[in-house]
């Protein structure tokens, strides 16, 4: 089972993007999280991969139509608002940021347990 349809399990109203939508507009999935909102949202779920210093990474654009991304971590999926990621990003003045600094740093992020 790939990444989006494994995240897809919490979501109601599903919608899949096209392939155009997938490449140009950057989201996997859009939904509506099922035990934390009633708006529907567009999701960058695409997985990390190993980056040359052997810590985990995952790419993104500013230019990406993603309301939020997903990190998959080993017990739990962590959403964070793109726009406010974009902010933190421009702000700074850096193109490279930590996982961990983005669950202290930005305000809006959830965690969704996989047990």
């Amino acid at each position: 089972m790939n990444i989006e349809t494994k995240f897809s399990i919490h979501l109601n109203n599903i919608i899949w993007p096209t392939e155009t939508q997938k490449n140009n507009e950057h989201w996997n999935v859009s939904g509506v999280l099922k035990k934390n909102s009633n708006q529907e949202f567009k999701f960058d779920v695409r997985p990390m991969f190993q980056m040359p210093n052997n810590q985990l990474g995952k790419k993104g654009t500013t230019s990406s139509k993603a309301d939020k991304i997903v990190f998959e971590t080993e017990k739990e999926w962590v959403i964070i608002d793109v726009p406010e990621l974009h902010e933190y990003v421009r702000k700074q003045s850096i193109k490279i940021v930590q996982f961990e600094d983005l669950l202290v740093k930005l305000e809006w992020n959830i965690s969704i347990s996989k047990v």
